[in-house]
């Protein structure tokens, strides 16, 4: 495909899998018009980019189906002012929408060569509000503690403790939660010293890996 091609296919992307699924704030439509998705997969992959599904990206991850990373990043409720922590960089595309909706991003991803390619990709797009850091997000990072907003973008057992320690005042926390194979969307909300659990849609994500997360 040639760059225009890539174009019109992100725009049906956004209108036939985003928008008619009720997804229409316009900043986060926006972001996600201005990130070229196709980068960031593999290159035997690259043609169906713009599909209505996750495909692999290696090491046995994969960059999430277009519609639910529309989803979690709307449901951080984000003004442009947050700094943001990702669990689970892998390709990076969640992270450059992100980048285009908060201040600060900061992604953690657990297999070195996903974190390089991530970084490089990002570089290439000019997102240099994202810092790209090998290790294990299941623990969050506590250097850049507190955050306004969480996403993890794998499955964990239970919302991993470190990450409700990290969470802001007012701050937002969305991660899949449940068993190998079938979750539930779960948004943590703190208020003051209380936090809040509401549970979203079933989904379908690969392993959290680390010490808060699936360790077989």
């Amino acid at each position: 495909m040639m760059k225009n091609e890539y174009e019109v296919e992100n725009n049906r992307m956004i209108v036939e899998q985003i928008i008619r699924r009720g997804i229409t704030e316009e900043r986060l439509i926006s972001a996600i018009r201005s990130v070229p998705r196709h980068l960031f997969v593999l290159d035997d992959y690259r043609k169906f980019a713009y599909s209505d599904s996750p495909l692999s990206i290696g090491f046995g991850q994969t960059i999430s189906q277009p519609y639910i990373v529309a989803l979690m990043i709307s449901e951080l409720h984000l003004n442009g002012t947050e700094k943001v922590l990702e669990v689970g960089t892998g390709c990076g595309y969640q992270a450059a929408i992100l980048a285009n909706m908060a201040e600060k991003i900061i992604t953690m991803e657990l297999i070195p060569e996903l974190a390089e390619r991530a970084s490089q990709t990002l570089k290439l797009l000019g997102l240099m509000k994202v810092q790209v850091i090998t290790g294990d997000g299941s623990v969050g990072w506590p250097t850049g503690a507190p955050y306004d907003a969480i996403v993890v973008s794998a499955a964990a057992p239970k919302v991993p403790d470190p990450l409700l320690e990290q969470l802001g005042k007012s701050g937002r926390l969305i991660l899949p939660v449940g068993e190998w194979g079938m979750q539930q969307l779960e948004i943590w909300t703190r208020t003051n010293t209380e936090i809040s659990r509401d549970v979203s849609i079933p989904v379908a994500f690969v392993p959290l890996r680390g010490k808060h997360g699936w360790t077989h």
